[in-house]
C-alpha cells in the first residue's frame, strides 16, 4: 500500500503488544522496556505524511501518554534529510522539459520565419519522415543531458542512485515523446520565434516547476490544480526520477506512470502528425 501510493501511513502493532503493554516490556526485548509500536508514514508526500504522524501520536497520546515519550523517528530512503536527494531528481526533469519542448519549438519555429519548411513541404518527403528528422537529433541530445546530469548528480553532488540506468532510459524515452511533441505543435501553431519561446515557457517550464510535485505537494493543492496536474507528463516524470534515485527500480510505482507517460507521448505526436498532414495538404 505504501509503495504504490494507495496508503499514506500504516500502524505496525507487533503481536503480544497487548501482554508486553502490562507486562513493562516489548515482544522478545529486555524486561522493562515499554511496548513499541512501528508508524509508517509516506514521505513522499511530507504534508499528508506529517498530518498522518500528528494525528496517530495524538490518538497514542489520548490513549497512554506515557507511550509518546518512545518515539524515535527514521528516514528509510533520506535519513539525513537531504533535501538535495528530491531537488536534484526534479532539476533533471526542468532540464529533459527544456530540451524537448522550448529547444524544439525555437529551432522549427525559425525554420518557419526563413521558409526552410515550406520548402521540406515541396519534396516527397513525407509527413512521418519530417518529423523524426525534427525529433530524433532532439531525442538524442535529451538522451545524453539526462545520463550526463545523472553522472553530475552522483558524482558532484552526491546524491544516490539506486535504480537502473535501463529503468531511467526508458523513462527518460516516454517523456521526451511527448515534450518533442509538445515543441513541434507549438512551433507549428505559432511560426514565431518569440512566440514560441513564450508558449514553450508558459506551457513546459513552468508547469513542470509548479505542478509537478517536485516543490509542491501535489495532494494540498485545490482541486483544478490537481486536475491540471493529472495531464502533465512532467508530473510522471518527477514520481519516477525521484523512485529511481531514492527507491530504486520500485516497479508496482513506475509501471503506472511510465505507462502514463507513454500514453501521453503517443497523443502528442498523434497530435502533431495529424495536424502537420493538414498543412501538407
Amino acid at each position: 500500500g505504501l509503495v504504490t501510493g494507495e496508503l499514506k501511513s500504516v500502524l505496525i502493532v507487533p503481536q503480544g503488544t497487548s501482554a508486553a503493554l502490562y507486562s513493562g516490556q516489548s515482544p522478545g526485548q529486555n524486561p522493562g522496556r515499554k511496548a513499541a509500536l512501528q508508524l509508517l508514514t509516506d514521505g513522499s508526500y511530507p504534508n499528508s505524511g506529517a498530518l498522518a504522524e500528528n494525528y496517530t501520536l495524538a490518538a497514542i497520546l489520548q490513549w497512554g501518554g506515557e507511550l509518546s515519550r518512545t518515539v524515535e523517528p527514521h528516514f528509510r530512503y533520506n535519513d539525513g534529510l537531504e533535501s538535495r536527494y528530491s531537488l536534484i531528481p526534479g532539476i533533471m526533469a526542468v532540464i529533459m522539459a527544456l530540451i524537448g519542448t522550448m529547444l524544439t519549438a525555437l529551432v522549427v519555429a525559425r525554420e518557419w520565419e526563413r521558409g526552410t519548411m515550406e520548402a521540406l513541404f515541396s519534396t516527397p518527403v513525407s509527413a512521418l519522415e519530417l518529423l523524426l528528422g525534427k525529433l530524433i537529433p532532439y531525442y538524442l541530445l535529451a538522451i545524453f543531458s539526462t545520463f550526463f546530469s545523472l553522472a553530475l548528480a552522483v558524482s558532484l553532488f552526491g546524491v544516490p542512485f539506486r535504480g537502473s540506468l535501463l529503468a531511467l532510459f526508458v523513462v527518460a524515452s516516454l517523456f521526451m515523446m511527448s515534450a518533442l511533441g509538445h515543441g513541434l505543435i507549438i512551433s507549428t501553431l505559432s511560426k514565431n520565434q518569440y512566440v514560441a519561446s513564450f508558449a514553450a515557457l508558459l506551457s513546459a517550464f513552468l508547469p513542470v516547476v509548479l505542478l509537478s510535485g517536485f516543490i509542491f505537494e501535489l495532494n494540498s493543492m485545490p482541486f483544478l490544480q490537481r486536475a491540471i496536474a493529472a495531464v502533465l507528463p512532467a508530473r510522471y516524470l518527477v514520481t519516477c526520477l525521484q523512485t529511481l534515485f531514492l527507491a530504486g527500480d520500485v516497479w508496482p510505482l513506475l509501471i503506472p506512470n511510465m505507462a502514463r507517460l507513454g500514453l501521453l507521448g503517443l497523443f502528442f505526436l498523434a497530435l502533431t502528425l495529424r495536424y502537420t498532414k493538414k498543412v501538407l495538404v
